[in-house]
């Protein structure tokens, strides 16, 4: 009976929902966070064009480390662009499947 009374626990549900409401601020809040996005893909921009400066440095002086470091750069900056670009999409594709585990 201990076994069913842990089984029965693992599946309860707290009734727990995101709430728009719920605290003062969220009308600051969310600006905020679109200034935080826009000054990150700002200084991803600056990033990757260093990093493609680097790249070409590199390249044409000979430089094997700096080419490598400048395409791993480049590299990194297009991921960060990504995940910032699609940090919205990418927070309620989850949260939409969290909301269908049981």
């Amino acid at each position: 009976m201990y076994l069913a009374d842990q089984v029965i626990q693992l599946a309860y549900d707290p009734g727990i929902r995101p709430n728009e409401g719920g605290l003062p601020g969220l009308s600051v809040l969310k600006p905020v966070m679109g200034s935080i996005n826009l000054f990150g893909l700002i200084a991803v921009v600056g990033a990757l064009a260093i990093s493609a400066g680097v790249w070409a440095w590199g390249h044409h002086s000979g430089g094997h480390q700096a080419e490598a470091n400048g395409k791993k750069g480049v590299l990194v900056s297009a991921g960060a662009a990504l995940l910032l670009g699609a940090a919205n999409g990418v927070v309620a594709f989850f949260s939409t499947l969290g909301t269908q585990v049981h």
